[in-house]
């Protein structure tokens, strides 16, 4: 045998894959998603049983935790979703089982609270436990990258918001969730609750506008002023590296002191605890990203429009506000964002100086040893964070079409 046929038959090429075969592609992202949710299903319980909030809890997985009806309806619809998840189809597929999914995982565990709880008894809880995170997680994975790649306008993706936020809140007032644990302990607290979440809304969004309305314009001046602007950032550079609970702690005493010897202090709120020493704190990280997104978002504006707004004789004070800032202000709005998604998680911390916020029930099912409790001013945070980084996002997506499309229609 000569060595050509030898190595005609050595590299022979491979028979052809069959049609079905080579139909099938898999998805990485959806590989991923897929061992999320074989883990949430067959390795991690599903709800957890405690006699009462603080002892410890026995986990159910799937089978147990719910009805055979119900446990067949979730474990069918993990395993359709998960393999539409784990092979590549039509992103609108994709987004409906990952919605589907997510329904039922809302639905079955409502259904788990009232299957476990024993009847007359006011004392047990039940929780979700690690395998419905999973499961949430996995296919709330599923549906952002759905949502990314359907490239959906900022009012589309704020609608999609609305409606979610809509179905919690149907879900809520049906009650579904009536007999979950997290729901009793807001049961007995739905008063402080709201009023917790209004002190929550007050530091962040108050904290933020105050950093607003001092670090723009203290923005504004370090771009006009190379020589003020090293000072400004390095000093407000060190107050970020600052560890909240410190900052929060540092401030206690100097605001004590101008509460007792500055007249009319008090009077207006000024106190060593509570929220002023958190509000302070709270602006004092916010001013970092507000200025230096105002100096990044100045030093962008074209040279070329600039001009432009010279040749036509305007002042430097018409330049900044009818040229610069307007080009300026997506890149401004992005360090808004970034303060406010900041201030709504570091707004919990303030809790341990009585600064009130979600961080109360936090910092109390820790100390009681009540995970429900910690989740009862977890969850909103999150989800505040979470709608926060959402609206912002696409208002900071409108404003930058808007500053591309004005000197273009100019």
């Amino acid at each position: 045998m000569t060595d050509r046929r030898r190595l005609a038959m050595e590299f022979r090429p491979l028979p052809p894959i069959p049609r079905g075969m080579a139909a099938l592609r898999f998805d990485k992202l959806g590989a991923i998603i897929a061992f999320l949710a074989a883990c949430g299903v067959l390795a991690a319980p599903f709800a957890t049983f405690r006699a009462n909030r603080i002892v410890a809890g026995e986990a159910r997985f799937v089978v147990a935790a719910l009805p055979p009806w119900a446990a067949a309806l979730l474990l069918a619809t993990v395993v359709v979703a998960a393999l539409i998840a784990l092979l590549r189809s039509s992103v609108l597929v994709r987004l409906a089982a990952s919605v589907a999914a997510l329904v039922v995982l809302a639905l079955v565990i409502g259904i788990a609270g009232r299957y476990l709880m024993p009847a007359g008894n006011s004392y047990a809880r039940v929780s979700p436990a690690s395998g419905f995170w999973l499961l949430v997680f996995a296919f709330t994975l599923l549906a952002a990258d759905c949502f990314t790649r359907l490239r959906l306008s900022p009012p589309m993706r704020i609608g999609a918001l609305g409606i979610a936020a809509l179905a919690i809140a149907l879900a809520i007032a049906s009650g579904t969730w009536d007999n979950l644990s997290i729901m009793k302990e807001y049961a007995s607290r739905a008063d402080t609750f709201w009023l917790l979440g209004a002190q929550h809304l007050t530091l962040a969004f108050g904290s933020l506008a105050t950093a607003a309305v001092v670090g723009i314009p203290l923005g504004i001046a370090c771009h006009r002023s190379a020589t003020l602007r090293g000072p400004v950032l390095s000093i407000l550079n060190i107050i970020q590296t600052i560890p909240s609970i410190a900052l929060f702690g540092i401030l206690i005493a100097p605001l004590g002191w101008i509460a007792v010897n500055i007249p009319g202090a008090a009077a207006v709120g000024v106190s060593g605890i509570g929220m002023p020493p958190a509000f302070v704190a709270l602006f004092g990280y916010s001013l970092l990203p507000v200025v230096a997104n105002t100096v990044l978002g100045l030093e962008g504006v074209p040279a070329a429009a600039n001009d432009a707004a010279r040749g036509m004789g305007m002042t430097d004070r018409q330049r900044l506000i009818a040229v610069e800032f307007p080009l300026a202000f997506p890149v401004i709005l992005t360090g808004i964002r970034i303060v406010l998604v900041q201030n709504i998680g570091l707004a919990t911390v303030a809790a341990l100086i009585g600064g009130g916020g979600f961080g109360v029930f936090v910092f109390q099912g820790i100390g009681q040893m009540a995970m429900d409790l910690v989740m009862l001013g977890a969850l909103p945070t999150v989800a505040l964070a979470f709608a926060a980084a959402i609206v912002l996002d696409a208002i900071v997506e409108i404003s930058a079409r808007g500053s591309a499309q004005g000197p273009a229609a100019a």
